[in-house]
């Protein structure tokens, strides 16, 4: 009989954890969050901006079966390790009347074996600054949304919804289309000599630089040409350089999207969808088994382990010279840096490999990010540059 209860945001979580947890473990799922301000009114004092809090409609069978289930056991709160997955631990705390203080929240990057039993060794409080945040954020959403969407049925469609974040977006649109209806367009030319199979841009006219905002009128251009067209070019010098370009980083959520909208074609919100299944776990001949790291971070940092698998199989496929430095992931006020970057779980799982256990779309990102964080981890780009300088 389980003495202790982990609770997760969704069945398919649920059941990857359940493999890697012994018999003592029963793990269930809250399916996202529970409990939320109410939808008939405003819920909120208007004076203090404190929230009231509803258990959302068709969640109080789920609230119910936690409550069933927590009776006599230990709680584990194992929702995502982000703002909103620490409100979600936080309002599942509060409804079963779990201790204020005590060391019930364990998070994880990844949902491995050695991920999850150390997250279990290793519980904290929940960060109240996290779910302080979440809701100010959602306080914010609610006013917003509640005093700005009316004027919006008045004046185009009911319906409609004002926002916070696409309310700034659209003023930002608005702006800048209206720079674009008051710009002037100019004309201007580059020049360029086709010889042979190479094409040569004009970088001199009797001896002075000339570029791009040079030649503005079709006379000029064409004055130019003629005056070229009776030219002997001959060699001046030749140069010969390497130019380098470094590996790019491993994925962040903002760069996953932007790779699996140019590679892939897909949307931002398909991508996250996929991204969801792969982190949470997919159902393979060897069982439940999680393919990425935690999918929404800011981070390109990757642990040591992660690093060390990449390195032998950069060593493996392609040499050891081909291992790039230990580069130190970025920094700045807006980065969190919360957890990784989005990696996969068990590097050792190449593409080839993958394509025994999962297909179709999961596949094609598995194969994007796998393919990302290894280059990640690759030496800099190496090309020979010749520089040929022609003149007449």
């Amino acid at each position: 009989m389980p003495d202790k209860l982990v609770i997760v945001e969704s069945p398919a979580k649920a059941k990857t954890i359940g493999r890697y947890l012994g018999k003592n473990y029963e793990v269930t799922a809250s399916k996202g969050h529970v409990r939320d301000l109410p939808e008939s009114n405003l819920g909120l004092n208007p004076d203090t901006f404190e929230p009231t809090y509803e258990v959302l409609k068709g969640k109080e069978k789920v609230v119910q079966e936690l409550a069933r289930k927590s009776k006599g056991k230990k709680v584990f709160l194992a929702s995502d390790l982000d703002r909103e997955g620490e409100a979600i631990a936080w309002h599942i705390s509060e409804l079963l009347g779990l201790p204020q203080n005590e060391k019930n929240r364990i998070v994880f990057n990844e949902i491995t074996e050695s991920a999850i039993k150390s997250a279990i060794l290793d519980p904290r409080e929940i960060d109240m600054s996290k779910v302080e945040a979440q809701v100010a954020r959602r306080v914010l959403d609610r006013i917003v949304g509640y005093k700005i969407s009316p004027i919006l049925w008045r004046t185009m469609t009911k319906g409609l919804s004002a926002g916070r974040v696409q309310s700034v977006a659209l003023k930002f649109m608005v702006e800048l289309e209206k720079k674009i209806a008051v710009f002037v367009p100019h004309k201007f030319f580059k020049i360029f000599a086709q010889v042979g199979e190479d094409r040569f841009s004009l970088s001199q006219i009797d001896g002075k630089k000339f570029n791009n905002k040079s030649v503005t009128s079709e006379e000029k251009r064409d004055e130019i040409i003629h005056e070229l067209s009776k030219s002997n070019l001959h060699v001046k010098e030749v140069r010969k350089r390497t130019s380098k370009r470094s590996a790019p980083m491993p994925f962040i959520t903002s760069t996953l999207q932007q790779g699996a909208i140019g590679e892939l074609g897909w949307s931002a919100s398909k991508t996250m969808k996929i991204a969801q299944q792969l982190y949470e776990g997919i159902e393979t001949d060897k069982g439940q088994i999680a393919f990425i790291t935690y999918m929404r971070t800011d981070s390109t940092r990757i642990s040591s382990m992660a690093r060390e698998k990449a390195v032998e199989i950069v060593t493996s496929k392609f040499g050891k010279e081909y291992v790039g430095p230990v580069r130190s992931a970025g920094k700045g006020k807006k980065i969190q840096d919360a957890h990784e970057a989005i990696r996969p779980t068990y590097p050792e799982n190449d593409p080839e490999t993958a394509k025994q256990l999962i297909s179709g779309d999961n596949l094609r990102l598995y194969t994007l990010i796998w393919n990302r964080f290894i280059a990640s981890q690759m030496a800099s780009a190496e090309y020979a540059v010749t520089d040929v300088q022609l003149e007449d």
